[in-house]
């Protein structure tokens, strides 16, 4: 009897043990909102953020619409958070902290590594977008190509994909220099501005027009085009206009 009572408890813990999935409590969930309230450094929204602080760190300044893009990211991973408040806070918290050294940056991947060893196209969205904010600015420092290099090899990305990727960005930032500056009707177009519009209303529209298409990294992972495809240069076009438009105003 009493065997038959250990063979049914180790059964059930089997069955247990079978169906408990961690990933549940350190992923991001799409299909629904759950209450975080454990470590966020171990979960895979804090990993990001972190990544993130890393590569802002590396050129030691943050452009207007770098901090713009970080803004919408913090918003958009606490949306998929039951306590999105509270996820906000701690993921502006940790991105600070995160920013202020790199020693922990290979230890950051190795987690991150971890929860997505069987997602190798969530990785290469992951390192797209962290390309794209090295890239925002316009221009992509030795330190820069350095420190994503280092996040690349940590996320075990391809050489190969990962060149493609610089090679893309570059690319990308070659042809938008070369190319004919727009004037200034149509920057205030692209701004979906007037020319009557003061200081506060032009930096309402930017910021509206940039949460409209700033890439969001949760909902894109596994899209079939590419951040550059998708966002950075309808970006550029916006930061363009705005920065066109301020200096003819000469704010």
């Amino acid at each position: 009897m009493e065997i038959l009572v250990i063979l049914i408890v180790i059964t059930i813990l089997y069955f247990i043990g079978k169906n408990y999935k961690t990933e549940e409590f350190v992923n991001i969930n799409l299909k629904r909102k759950d209450k975080f309230e454990g470590d966020l450094s171990n979960h895979e929204a804090g990993l990001l953020i972190s990544l993130m602080a890393k590569v802002a760190k590396a050129d030691g300044r943050v452009c207007e619409l770098e901090a713009e893009l970080l803004k919408h990211t913090f918003n958009d991973i606490a949306s998929h958070f039951e306590n999105s408040d509270e996820i906000r806070d701690k993921l502006k918290a940790l991105y600070a902290k995160e920013k202020e050294s790199f020693d922990n940056m290979i230890i950051i991947c190795e987690k991150l590594y971890s929860l997505t060893r069987n997602d190798y196209t969530k990785r290469i969205k992951i390192m797209e977008y962290l390309l794209n904010l090295a890239f925002i600015d316009k221009e992509f420092s030795n330190t820069e190509k350095m420190i994503t290099e280092d996040i690349s090899n940590a996320l075990k990305i391809r050489i190969e994909d990962f060149d493609n990727m610089i090679k893309t960005f570059k690319t990308f930032y070659a042809q938008q220099a070369s190319s004919k500056a727009i004037s200034l009707e149509k920057a205030y177009e692209i701004l979906e501005s007037n020319i009557s519009d003061d200081a506060a209303t032009l930096k309402k529209n930017y910021r509206t027009l940039v949460k409209k298409y700033h890439p969001d990294i949760i909902t894109g992972q596994g899209a079939s085009q590419n951040i550059i495809d998708d966002a950075t240069k309808k970006l550029q076009e916006i930061n363009e206009a705005y920065e066109m438009i301020k200096k003819d105003k000469g704010l």
